[in-house]
């Protein structure tokens, strides 16, 4: 069985699906890996750290992709990179389905059966498989650091000659994987740090990490579904939740927002009014940019000042940090390699409680 690991071509994408730690262990478990010329360079994984784990080099994605009964990659393909895929190989990618109406019709025209690793289910056996996790792990962190970047004060307080600073005021909004590791990072960098999140249960995660939890008011015992996401608010919760949220963002200094709804467009938390009210050099970094944003006012890979406060609409931001981003996603395919691996080749079984929810396409068709 052949692995093939093309270069990713999406605008910005730095990372790269396999790194050579999970390479060799796929190569010591009996299979072949090949790996494109220059796939891992942006993620400082030069061609010869491959070639020493075990892989080949391919010169072009042609090669990798006519060859390989397996492809493994970070972003979906393009049409024309689907259309070289081998006939019946096995293609792992992120998909977002809803909007890859050009590409699915194709792969199922080659016979080609696609896993979409956004829809790892969240089940104790799939969670070393979970991109999601491990990628948003790498947004929380970054955000926190380019969020900073932007800002025209000290995140922590500081003692110096010209006297003391105080330190800035940190909010995260959603508490998710993304948001717990942002406002870790932000503690860490001696913000003080307060959060929300419609989820009862996150409330003592976000204490434990040092920060307050504000709008307690605003939550429902009903706010979570059983895989752990959050439910979205009735038009009531909606607008008590606003109202609290207002009062808080005019103290913040830095907004981080992370709340997203599998499958539908990202709640909208912050008003064009709240943005108003806000004080002058403040910065939102919206992580929610690339599924509608939680700001009025994000738009996508921009940087908007609505009277001198800066709402960036953050896109791709596990890209930035192309090299442990790439190790931790290369850990989630190799896991999800290891269980789909049965007498040295991948099997798909649409039953199975894991490649079952992945799985959408197989065997020339469609699936919802």
């Amino acid at each position: 069985m052949q692995i093939g690991v093309p270069k990713e071509t999406a605008p910005r994408e730095r990372r790269v699906a396999l790194a050579p730690d999970s390479v060799a262990r796929l190569v010591k478990a009996g299979a072949q890996v090949v790996v494109e010329q220059g796939a891992g360079v942006a993620a400082s994984f030069p061609d010869n750290a491959y070639v020493t784990a075990g892989a080949t080099i391919g010169a072009t994605a042609a090669d990798v992709l006519a060859s390989s009964d397996v492809v493994a990659k970070v972003q979906r393909p393009s049409a024309t990179e689907a259309r070289a895929i081998k006939n019946g190989a096995v293609l792992i990618s992120l998909f977002q389905p809803s909007t890859s109406a050009d590409v699915l019709p194709v792969l199922a025209e080659r016979s080609v059966t696609a896993l979409s690793l956004e829809r790892v289910p969240r089940i104790t056996r799939a969670q070393s498989m979970d991109v999601l996790s491990s990628q948003s792990t790498v947004a929380g962190y970054k955000a926190v650091l380019i969020g900073a970047s932007m800002m025209p004060k000290f995140l922590p307080m500081l003692t110096t000659a010209a006297g003391n600073i105080a330190p800035a005021k940190a909010f995260i909004l959603g508490a998710g994987v993304a948001g717990l590791q942002a406002i870790a990072t932000a503690r860490r960098l001696g913000a003080v740090v307060s959060a929300f999140d419609v989820r009862p249960a996150v409330r003592e995660q976000v204490q434990s990490l040092g920060a307050t939890f504000v709008a307690a008011d605003a939550i429902a015992s009903d706010a979570e579904d059983k895989g752990g996401y959050a439910r979205e608010q009735s038009a009531e919760q909606q607008q008590r939740t606003a109202a609290l949220l207002h009062d808080h963002l005019k103290q913040m200094d830095l907004v981080i927002t992370t709340a997203q709804i599998p499958g539908r467009p990202a709640p909208r938390l912050i008003t064009e009014a709240m943005v108003a009210d806000m004080r002058t050099g403040s910065v939102i970094l919206d992580l929610a940019a690339e599924s509608g944003g939680n700001c009025a006012l994000t738009k996508p890979g921009e940087t908007v000042n609505a009277n001198g406060v800066l709402v960036y609409g953050a896109v791709d931001v596990p890209s930035t940090v192309p090299t442990h981003a790439s190790q931790m996603f290369g850990r989630n395919v190799l896991t999800l390699l290891q269980h789909l691996m049965k007498d040295g080749a991948v099997t798909i079984d649409v039953n199975d409680e894991i490649a079952g929810p992945m799985c959408v396409v197989y065997q020339g068709q469609l699936r919802s």
